[in-house]
């Protein structure tokens, strides 16, 4: 008898310290997560364009922000479509800000949206502009900006064709130099004064990292240099 109420005690005991008191407070809720603002879109200076002042009032249109939370703007300023060589980097509440660059100078913009929880949008795609300089007659090119194949992209064919694109404020016709290989940078130039805006390779080795530029030239000796851009095969 006393074995039975012993074991009916142990059985009480566990019973109460595995099923609590039955009044457990329930987890609250785990906190919503915070979404990133949208990116916002550019307006002025627009692509391509020329200005006719150095300080130029940049405009671009609002985010808005999925939480309500309040937004501000990133602004950055480059000498180079890569954004390595960045002159300006500005936090502004509203959408314009006006900025005094160097005069006779190409420049490149873009802009993300940021939230009071410091989650950022995406940045903007770049416009390129120029500051329209003293006595210039005629202004380089843009530097090119890549199409295909995508940085660090992966090629599975035997053959790659190199694309990209380029523009002029002065609207000069422009060709192309090419340089292609697996030196970094490239050295051996594979078309001089091309007028079309891409390059098909020769048979590409597989498991390789190739690298390539292209030089732009406005015929009137003005001539950009675009940064190295690379790619490797399976």
């Amino acid at each position: 008898m006393k074995k039975i109420l012993v074991s009916m005690v142990v059985l009480s005991t566990l019973l109460w310290s595995c099923g609590g008191s039955g009044g457990d407070t329930p987890d609250p809720d785990p906190d919503p997560i915070n979404k990133a603002p949208s990116t916002p879109s550019l307006v002025y200076p627009s692509a391509n364009l020329l200005c006719i002042d150095n300080s130029i009032e940049f405009k671009w249109n609002a985010s808005t922000d999925p939480d309500g939370d309040n937004i501000s703007y990133v602004i950055q300023i480059a000498k180079d479509n890569a954004f390595t060589n960045i002159v300006e980097t500005v936090t502004n509440s509203s959408t314009t800000r006006t900025i005094s660059l160097e005069k006779g100078v190409a420049y490149y913009w873009r802009v993300n949206a940021k939230d009071s929880k410091n989650n950022y949008s995406a940045y903007t795609s770049a416009n390129s502009f120029y500051t329209e300089g003293i006595g210039v007659s005629n202004y380089v090119p843009f530097s090119p900006s890549i199409v295909s194949p995508s940085l660090n992209a992966v090629v599975t064919e035997s053959t790659a064709t190199l694309e990209w694109d380029a523009s002029d404020v002065d609207d000069d016709p422009l060709t192309y130099d090419v340089y292609f290989g697996t030196d970094n940078p490239p050295t051996s130039k594979k078309a001089t004064d091309q007028s079309g805006k891409t390059y098909t390779t020769a048979s590409l080795n597989s498991s390789t990292d190739y690298y390539w530029k292209v030089v732009v030239k406005d015929g009137n000796g003005g001539e950009a240099i675009g940064q190295v851009w690379n790619f490797k095969t399976d």
